[in-house]
């Protein structure tokens, strides 16, 4: 009776373990996705695609909050498989000419991004060239971001070609936003570090400085970058990824309505309910 028992026991575990090991061998491979915590773009952008691709491809997502170059680097050795947030071909050009043979450009998700020095709109100067001879309306400051940005490079380059007297004051995206906020408020000149697409516009009246020496470059581009193993790892997220890019103004509600408080994850989502034939142009061919 006992080896009767013993073997009805094994036959229902042989039984249980028939049924769980396809169930195992489904589970789908989380996917880390690096972005730059303090831009907002790469915040919206980020969390958009991840949402749709945890909710429609099934993948579960890790996003993962570095600072640009290690986002790079984290890409290149497989430690990340995608980022969102690659500027190219002028803010990212150290990075793409370091990394390009390690990783694969997907195309674009933001074409027409620029950088540069952003003033309030109502100011005289119109050009980078106008700086030097209203240095005390500015306090001789430009106000910037993080210290490693690009656009941090591209402005001490611009304040060599411009021979500026001005000073570069590092801080953070966060940070450079309230000092515009607070220059607004007090209707004080600012100029600050900065780029499109950004909340900021949206918000209040700004213009870039005209930039005649083009030390910022032209319009750029934001464009999804992958390592390579990615495309065996999770095929149906390449494709995906291949199709995934804004038209003009659709990231703007999203990026504002994070800065008005309301979580990323949760303005995406809300983003996402209501534009379903987006999302559904950007998921055709995934299957």
């Amino acid at each position: 009776m006992n080896l009767l028992k013993k073997l009805l026991l094994f036959g229902a575990l042989s039984a249980g373990l028939v049924t769980v090991l396809p169930v195992a061998a489904d589970t789908k491979p989380t996917i880390k996705i690096g972005y730059v915590e303090g831009w907002d773009d790469s915040v919206a952008t980020t969390n958009v695609a991840a949402r749709i691709i945890e909710k429609r491809l099934g993948y579960p997502v890790q996003i993962v909050p570095v600072a640009a170059g290690m986002m790079w680097e984290g890409v290149s050795r497989g430690d990340l498989d995608a980022t969102l947030s690659a500027w190219l071909p002028v803010t990212h050009a150290a990075y793409w000419d370091k990394y390009k043979t390690k990783v694969v450009d997907l195309g674009a998700n933001f074409t027409d991004a620029r950088i540069g020095l952003i003033v309030p709109a109502d100011v005289k100067a119109n050009s980078i060239a106008d700086l030097e001879s209203q240095k005390s309306e500015f306090g001789g400051r430009i106000v910037g971001i993080d210290a490693g940005a690009g656009v941090m490079a591209k402005t001490a380059d611009a304040i060599k070609a411009y021979s500026l007297d001005y000073q570069l004051m590092p801080s953070s995206g966060t940070a450079m936003t309230a000092e515009l906020a607070r220059s607004m408020h007090a209707n004080k000149p600012v100029i600050v570090t900065g780029w499109a697409p950004h909340w900021m516009f949206a918000k209040w009246k700004l213009k870039f400085l005209d930039d005649p020496k083009k030390v910022y470059g032209g319009a750029e581009h934001v464009d999804n970058v992958i390592n390579p193993d990615l495309e065996t790892k999770a095929k149906p997220v390449v494709a995906f990824l291949k199709q995934f890019q804004w038209k003009p103004g659709e990231i703007d509600g999203v990026m504002l309505s994070a800065q008005n408080g309301t979580k990323p994850d949760a303005a995406a989502d809300a983003w996402i309910a209501a534009h379903p034939d987006r999302v559904n142009s950007w998921l055709a061919g995934t299957q």
